[in-house]
């Protein structure tokens, strides 16, 4: 199949673009507009490859999209494009609103009339995919819970809330127009590639260069993580053999407190690349007043994709925090230029 992926040179994005070249036999059209986040040279490893091409461009564009979407024939959408920073979304919510609100409706149009010209064959095929967040559901208490599909929606922040807007939006052109989407929200993903203003990246590099690694509050606060290539296979599974107006929660049942994570950093860098004067990294960590709306705890329950797609999460968070601390310290070359030309010093990123 022709898929094209929006926001391929983000993060998971860019996980989705590799994932498909090097796993299956489908064509890749990457348009991202390679805004601050993203990286081409996250998608060196298939930038040679003949059914892969990239388009620099904004999913608010309409004439661009749908000339895309003829053009290339395509049948599978992959939407990932989103400004996902919480941090970011407190100090300039307009963004968020013009990407995720604006743009997810102007990509969901040129979708529809797209879908609409399609002969029957190629219409029974063509999926849209939302990928969304499991911020949507707001909070859960430290003491129990999961997210199922079946949440209700209570974001707190103007991330997910704007977020919560799209979902909400793709769901409704599938009811009102017949659109067949999917939907998917997942947990916090770490890995390979990964922005260094998260909370995982920025404890590495922090803990590498042997710099204060801040943690919001007391570090209380739960995140169930996702390794991000196992959530680009859950994903390529969801967009090809998804059911219609369905939803499919994504998470890896590895619920670690933030504290816990970045103690977890530590220690695996002291044991993969200790420090030339000894001693442990978990000395760098200290703690800094908490972000407005930081919600408490999320968590995942990923039956319904596990038992109806016949999906699992390959990685521990042991083992794949391990991959992750090794990919850094073998890829300077990919984080240095990135944090010395376009991270920002004072944003903390102490959060997930």
């Amino acid at each position: 199949m022709n898929i094209l992926v929006t926001g391929g040179a983000g993060f998971i994005g860019s996980a989705v673009c590799r994932h498909l070249i090097a796993s299956t036999g489908h064509r890749v059209v990457n348009l991202d507009a390679l805004t601050y986040a993203a990286s081409l040279s996250s998608l060196d490893p298939i930038a040679g490859d003949p059914r892969y091409r990239f388009v620099k461009g904004d999913i608010g564009d309409a004439a661009l999209v749908s000339a895309l979407l003829a053009e290339e024939a395509i049948d599978v959408v992959m939407h990932l494009a989103a400004e996902s920073h919480v941090d970011r979304s407190i100090d300039g919510p307009a963004a968020f609103i013009r990407t995720n609100v604006v743009g997810t409706c102007t990509l969901l149009e040129a979708a529809r009339a797209h879908v609409a010209a399609l002969p029957a064959d190629r219409r029974a095929r063509f999926r849209f995919h939302h990928v969304s967040t499991d911020e949507v559901f707001g909070q859960l208490p430290l003491d129990g819970g999961l997210f199922t599909e079946e949440s209700p929606y209570a974001p707190s922040s103007p991330y997910s809330a704007s977020k919560a807007a799209s979902d909400h939006l793709a769901l409704a052109w599938h009811h009102t127009y017949g659109l067949p989407v999917v939907l998917s929200n997942c947990s916090n993903n770490y890995g390979p590639y990964h922005f260094p203003e998260k909370l995982i990246p920025l404890a590495i590099l922090n803990a590498i260069e042997g710099r204060p690694i801040p943690v919001y509050g007391t570090g209380r606060n739960v995140r169930d993580w996702l390794y991000v290539e196992d959530h680009a296979r859950a994903l390529a599974l969801v967009a090809t053999k998804g059911v219609p107006g369905r939803s499919y929660n994504v998470g890896g049942r590895n619920e670690r407190s933030n504290l816990a994570v970045v103690e977890a950093i530590c220690d695996t860098l002291d044991r993969l690349a200790p420090r030339p004067g000894g001693g442990s990294r978990r000395d760098l960590i200290g703690f800094v007043a908490d972000r407005p709306g930081h919600d408490l705890r999320y968590a995942i329950d990923a039956t319904r994709i596990e038992t109806e797609l016949g999906w699992r999460a390959q990685e521990s968070f042991e083992t794949g925090l391990e991959k992750t601390v090794r990919w850094f310290l073998d890829n300077e070359a990919w984080w240095r230029p990135i944090r010395q030309a376009r991270y920002d010093g004072r944003r903390l990123g102490a959060a997930a």
